[in-house]
């Protein structure tokens, strides 16, 4: 049953979820031409993407029915998404070489034949790369993700009684938009941490198609235009990151050779 409240249906989240959801949506289908070094397959990334931008259509949907306690139930799925795309990004590029053509760890994820690390492991994998240093300084200073997780658990758990009952549509909870609330910033403050991780990371999953279109017609591309944006990314960029954290935008563009305005 879906929730009439207008304050409800018509809260700012429904179309943040949809501007996440089209985000991956270009981000899966611009990177596809892309090949990931270090296994036998092409690139895994986009599918990545596609699943990611399945969770938040399944949150999406989810809250149009009021069901905010298993919407945290994918905010934590959602996160889990983020922290394996950055694992595994990090660890075959620290383990990829000539010697080395085939990661196996990862390989073996890919083939069904091996899990990857628990989370925590994984999480403190991201927390010593090198490559990621200045933006964990920033993402670590207010403690945001722990909390974040926090949350996420209580709902799956049940710590709480109340967590249930935000699981219950069919009774009236005056406080019910202070809960999307604070599941919005949650989302939100999710996709800039994957964002600022992916830039660093692999900026040319950023690039625009300009320099391959160029060479796809055999004209000779624009001087510099490997390293310009796609126009989705600068606008999340302009719209999301600079706005919610100058910090880690400012962040982003010393430590990337990509042209973001």
């Amino acid at each position: 049953m879906q929730i009439t409240d207008r304050k409800y249906s018509e809260h700012q989240v429904f179309n943040a979820l949809k501007t996440y959801e089209e985000f991956y949506d270009s981000l899966s289908t611009s990177i596809m031409h892309f090949v990931s070094m270090g296994t036998a397959a092409l690139n895994f990334d986009t599918y990545i993407f596609t699943s990611m931008q399945g969770t938040i259509e399944s949150i999406r949907l989810l809250l149009v029915n009021g069901r905010i306690n298993d919407a945290y139930a994918l905010l934590r799925k959602y996160h889990d998404s983020i922290i394996i795309n950055a694992y595994e990004i990090c660890y075959l590029e620290d383990n990829f070489s000539i010697e080395n053509l085939v990661v196996e760890k990862i390989n073996k994820w890919l083939n069904g034949n091996e899990k990857l690390p628990e989370y925590n492991i994984m999480k403190q994998y991201l927390e010593k790369s090198k490559k990621l240093e200045e933006v964990n300084k920033l993402v670590s200073k207010d403690k945001r993700y722990a909390k974040i997780r926090e949350r996420c658990n209580n709902h799956i758990h049940y710590n709480l009684f109340f967590y249930m009952m935000l699981n219950d549509n069919t009774v009236y909870n005056k406080n019910r938009c202070i809960y999307l609330n604070r599941l919005s910033e949650d989302m939100k403050d999710l996709f800039i941490l994957h964002f600022s991780y992916l830039f660093i990371l692999n900026p040319h999953y950023m690039s625009s198609s300009d320099y391959l279109d160029a060479l796809d017609c055999g004209m000779q591309p624009e001087g510099g235009s490997e390293y310009f944006v796609a126009p989705f990314i600068q606008n999340a960029f302009d719209s999301i990151i600079k706005q919610s954290r100058p910090d880690l935008a400012a962040c982003i563009k010393e430590n990337s050779g990509m042209q973001l305005e």
